[in-house]
C-alpha cells in the first residue's frame, strides 16, 4: 500500500505572516482610536498649554516641568493613594460578589438561572450616567427613597468622604458584577462534574473542593476579569463627578477627577495631561504584570 503524505500548508508554518495580516485591521483601528490621542496627550504633558494656547494654537515647551510640579504638589500623593485604595476596594468587592453570584447560578434551576441572567444583563446594559442619576435620586437627602425606606429623615449620604465613597462603591460594584458573574459562570459551567464527585468521595468538603478544583480551573478567567476590573475601576469618573464632584472638601477626588479639574477648571491642560499620563503608566504596569501571569497560567494548563 502506498502511503500518501500531504504537504503541510504554508498557512500552518510557524513563520507565516498570516496571523499578523489578520491582526492588522485591529492594530490600525487601535492606532487611530487610541494611539494618536495617547501621543497627543504625551506631547501636551510637556507643554505649558493654558487658556492662551487655546486661542493662539501654540504652546511653549516646558520639558518635565509639569511632572516636577506634580512631584512637589501636596495634593497629588494623597489623591494617588486614595485612587489606588478605592480601586482595590472596588475590584475586591466586584470579584467577591461576582464569584458568589456565579456559584449561585450553577446551583439554580434552569428557569431561575435564566431569570437571574436577564436581571444581570439588564443591570449591565444601563448606561453609567443614567444609573448614577438613579442612584442620586435614591440617596437624595430630602425625597430619596432610601431615607424614606429607612426612616432616616433628611440624612445626607454624601456629606462625608467615607459615606460618599461607600455610595459610589455600591454603584460601581452593582454595575460591574454582572460582567464578572456571567464570565465566571461560563467558566464554572465548563468544569467536569466528575472532578467534584471524585473529591467528595475522598471526603473533601465544599471549601476544599473550591480550593482544589474551582480556583485552579478559573485562574485564567479570574486574572482576565481582574485586569479588566482594575482598568475600569481605576478610571471611574462619571459616577464620582455626578454624585460628588470630588467633594466633600476634596475627600473623593481621584486621579481622573484631579486631571479633569486641573485641565478644565484651572485651565492648566499641561498639568492635567501629565496626571493622565501618570495614570496611564500605572495602568500599563499593572496590566503588563497581570497579562504576564495570565500567559503563564495558560501555559501551565
Amino acid at each position: 500500500m502506498t502511503v500518501l503524505h500531504r504537504r503541510p500548508s504554508r498557512l500552518r508554518k510557524p513563520g507565516s505572516g498570516v496571523p499578523y495580516l489578520l491582526l492588522a485591521p485591529a492594530a490600525v483601528l487601535f492606532a487611530l482610536i487610541l494611539g494618536y490621542p495617547l501621543v497627543k496627550l504625551l506631547v501636551l504633558s510637556f507643554q505649558d498649554f493654558g487658556l492662551r494656547a487655546l486661542f493662539t494654537g501654540t504652546a511653549e515647551w516646558v520639558g518635565a516641568d509639569n511632572y516636577s510640579e506634580l512631584a512637589t504638589d501636596d495634593e497629588f500623593l494623597p489623591v494617588l493613594v486614595r485612587t489606588i485604595v478605592f480601586c482595590a476596594a472596588l475590584v475586591a468587592g466586584t470579584l467577591a460578589i461576582g464569584m458568589g453570584v456565579a456559584l449561585m447560578m450553577v446551583r439554580l434551576g434552569k428557569r431561575m438561572r435564566t431569570a437571574v441572567t436577564l436581571v444581570l444583563i439588564t443591570a449591565w446594559a444601563v448606561p453609567s450616567v443614567a444609573a448614577t442619576l438613579i442612584w442620586q435620586w435614591l440617596f437624595q437627602p430630602l425625597y430619596g427613597v432610601v431615607n424614606w425606606a429607612l426612616g432616616a429623615g433628611q440624612h445626607d449620604w454624601l456629606a462625608t468622604p467615607l459615606s460618599a465613597f461607600s455610595i459610589v462603591w455600591l454603584l460601581v460594584v452593582w454595575q460591574s458584577v454582572p460582567f464578572v458573574a456571567l464570565t465566571l459562570y461560563a467558566g464554572l459551567s465548563q468544569i467536569p462534574r466528575e472532578y467534584y464527585e471524585a473529591v467528595a468521595i475522598d471526603g473533601a468538603g465544599p471549601v476544599q473542593a473550591f480550593r482544589a478544583i474551582t480556583l485552579p480551573f478559573l485562574r485564567p478567567i479570574l486574572l482576565l476579569v481582574t485586569i479588566l476590573s482594575v482598568i475600569w475601576d481605576f478610571n471611574v469618573f462619571n459616577q464620582l463627578w455626578i454624585l460628588t464632584r470630588g467633594g466633600p472638601q476634596g475627600g473623593t477626588t481621584t486621579l481622573s477627577i484631579l486631571s479633569f479639574t486641573k485641565a478644565f477648571s484651572g485651565n492648566a491642560y499641561g498639568q492635567g495631561a501629565a496626571i493622565a499620563v501618570v495614570a496611564v503608566v500605572l495602568l500599563m504596569g499593572l496590566t503588563a504584570y497581570y497579562v504576564r501571569r495570565l500567559v503563564r497560567s495558560g501555559e501551565e494548563l
